[in-house]
């Protein structure tokens, strides 16, 4: 029953801290470049009321996403100084209770905290990194024309199934034309059956032709025939200006999409470094509460860490540490100097090194 109790207790103090640290890193984050973003948007735009209230609603959780592992830093670093300052922590040993069972509602909540983001940056942040982008686009820079872009793909899909998979490697809003095309159909047990490459396809007289190409058909026993053609109608209904809009960034889509899209560009030999470095850090970013919670807890016992303000400032050091190293793995793994997968986790891994040598020596 005790212990139960101070789970409650432990549990309580350190998820109101964390909600404030929330909070305070949230409010850093606007101070120190939303609210100058919205500045820019008001003075260079002449952007309305209105939208500039919806790039600030829009644009929030991206901002709270990223102050989940640091909430849990200040949090942790709070709530145990605080507690080994008032002698707290040396009455709870001297009752028998080891510092493993004193830490472990702090390192639950961690985890908990890491899940939450997982599923927070997953079901709402891409949608509101949409809706902020659309905004900006059409309400405040008022840019009725489409703007060039690489990595196009356009989907055609039946009863969950795809039929038709469109790829380009660059539309072009000058002369309205996508730069080379490759088209596949599926059957429906989702194998290709039919392909063709185009050197471009131009949109003329309301459909998109294809230009200096060749058609692959595919048999059940893998065979191919192949046909050369000067031009060829793509049977893509959809006109520029749509095939445009249903293009989102890579912050706008969630894990199952990025994952469609890097199978879909490798099969076109495409460098796809950013876009699994970007869904690798779906999960390694939210993780970090977990391995915050491991350093914060041991450091927060330190003698030293007994103020609000060095507990802020102990976490200030940590995340600039932190987030350094994570900058330069994410150069190496888009440069390919290391496989993404494992240049993502390679701050996670040094923080989680650290956090069990203090655990360890805290025990002690």
């Amino acid at each position: 029953m005790q212990i139960r109790i101070l789970d409650r207790y432990i549990l309580r103090e350190v998820f109101f801290s964390a909600i404030f640290g929330i909070c305070a890193f949230s409010a850093v984050f606007i101070g120190s470049g939303t609210l100058f973003k919205i500045a820019r948007y008001i003075t260079d735009y002449g952007a309305s009321f209105s939208s500039v209230v919806k790039i600030f609603i829009y644009g929030l959780p991206g901002i709270i996403m990223w102050t989940f592992p640091m909430s849990m830093l200040l949090a942790t670093l709070l709530t145990f100084g605080r507690l080994s300052s008032s002698s707290e922590i040396t009455a709870m040993k001297s009752c028998g209770i080891s510092f493993g069972r004193i830490a472990a509602p702090a390192i639950f909540l961690g985890f908990v905290f890491s899940i939450c983001a997982i599923l927070f940056n997953e079901h709402v942040v891409p949608w509101a990194n949409s809706a902020g982008n659309d905004v900006f686009y059409y309400e405040i820079e008022g840019n009725t024309e489409m703007k060039s872009q690489e990595h196009i793909i356009v989907k055609e899909i039946m009863n969950e199934k795809i039929q038709r998979l469109v790829y380009a490697r660059e539309y072009r809003a000058g002369d309205e034309t996508l730069q080379g095309v490759t088209m596949q159909e599926f059957n429906d047990m989702g194998k290709v059956t039919h392909v063709e490459n185009a050197t471009f396809a131009e949109w003329k007289n309301n459909q998109w032709i294809m230009h200096e190409g060749m058609i692959y058909d595919i048999s059940d026993d893998e065979r191919t025939h192949t046909m050369r053609f000067h031009k060829q109608i793509l049977p893509v209904k959809a006109s520029p200006r749509q095939i445009v809009r249903e293009q989102k960034k890579p912050e706008e889509l969630t894990m199952k999409e990025l994952k469609a899209q890097i199978a879909i560009m490798k099969t076109q030999y495409v460098n796809t470094a950013k876009l699994e470095t970007e869904l690798y850090q779906r999960i390694t970013v939210p993780m970090a509460s977990l391995i915050f919670a491991l350093i914060g807890v041991p450091l927060g016992l330190q003698p030293t860490r007994t103020s609000s303000s060095m507990g802020f400032a102990m976490s200030v050091i940590i995340i600039f540490a932190y987030y350094s190293i994570m900058t330069l793995s994410n150069a190496l793994a888009r440069g390919e100097v290391i496989e993404p997968f494992f240049a993502v986790w390679i701050p996670n891994i040094i923080g989680l090194i650290c956090g069990a040598v203090l655990i360890r020596r805290a025990s002690r």
